[in-house]
């Protein structure tokens, strides 16, 4: 059965410190009201060990925002994921669009980070999604198909393990959001796109999150969508109070 799961994305933001003191006010507001999902906090790589000391893995999964296409060598400052794991970390963020934008990765790259992070353990979160030229020329449900088919040369057991985040780019740290309609359309496409490959039960169990500026105010709207089964939580996963409004959307 698939799960609804919130799930913030801190990118480059917090010092050790202050990550530690935001996991913590996360975790304690999660012991004083019941979660209706599964909660995860994907923090930057400095953090991770830290942040495990803190939360309670009952309430609170931990994540990464990223790991190397490699296993291990000269690859002077990546990160594998062995590494990864080795902190207590059970989720990792792979191909977020500010990767795919600012640093160029590419399919294949992705396709080798996520069976390494499959070896090793690690649940990939795997983000999808078309920029706003895309949207607007009509091209958005090919251009999402794509990045789905990169993974499929994965056996249905690795897939069931993916966890898809679609980010229209175009609604993210813009203020803008896609309307509860187009979100789900998109959903309802990327799961159809699994079912052609997989089959339905295959598409009916993966878990497919909305991550495009969701905040406590429109998170309700979006994940009574039927195919929306979350959120990958950007700006408002820094303050505990907004990324607890964003997870009792769930009540």
């Amino acid at each position: 059965m698939r799960k609804n799961i919130v799930a913030g994305n801190w990118k480059m933001n917090t010092t050790l410190d202050e990550g530690v003191e935001l996991a913590n006010n996360v975790n304690t507001l999660l012991k004083e009201k019941k979660a209706n999902c599964e909660v995860i906090v994907c923090v930057p790589f400095t953090h991770l060990t830290s942040v495990n000391a803190v939360i309670e893995p009952e309430l609170v999964k931990l994540g990464a925002e990223n790991c190397s296409e490699h296993a291990k060598g000269a690859y002077t400052g990546e990160v594998s994921a062995s590494m990864v794991k080795s902190t207590g970390a059970q989720y990792v963020i792979l191909g977020h669009s500010e990767r795919r934008q600012y640093f160029g990765e590419n399919n294949e790259q992705l396709l080798a980070k996520t069976k390494l992070a499959l070896e090793n353990g690690l649940l990939p979160i795997f983000c999808v999604g078309e920029v706003l030229e895309e949207r607007e020329n009509g091209s958005y449900n090919d251009v999402v198909r794509g990045q789905v088919e990169a993974l499929f040369s994965l056996t249905p057991e690795e897939f069931g393990k993916i966890v898809i985040a679609y980010e229209p780019v175009w609604a993210i740290g813009t203020g803008k959001t896609a309307t509860s309609d187009q979100a789900e359309d998109m959903h309802a496409h990327i799961r159809k796109v699994i079912a052609e490959k997989y089959g339905q039960e295959v598409a009916d169990n993966s878990s497919i999150l909305y991550g495009g500026s969701c905040k406590p105010s429109n998170a309700k709207e979006l994940f009574a969508k039927p195919n929306v089964d979350g959120g990958l939580i950007g700006g408002a996963s820094l303050k505990a109070e907004d990324f607890m409004g964003i997870i009792e959307a769930f009540g």
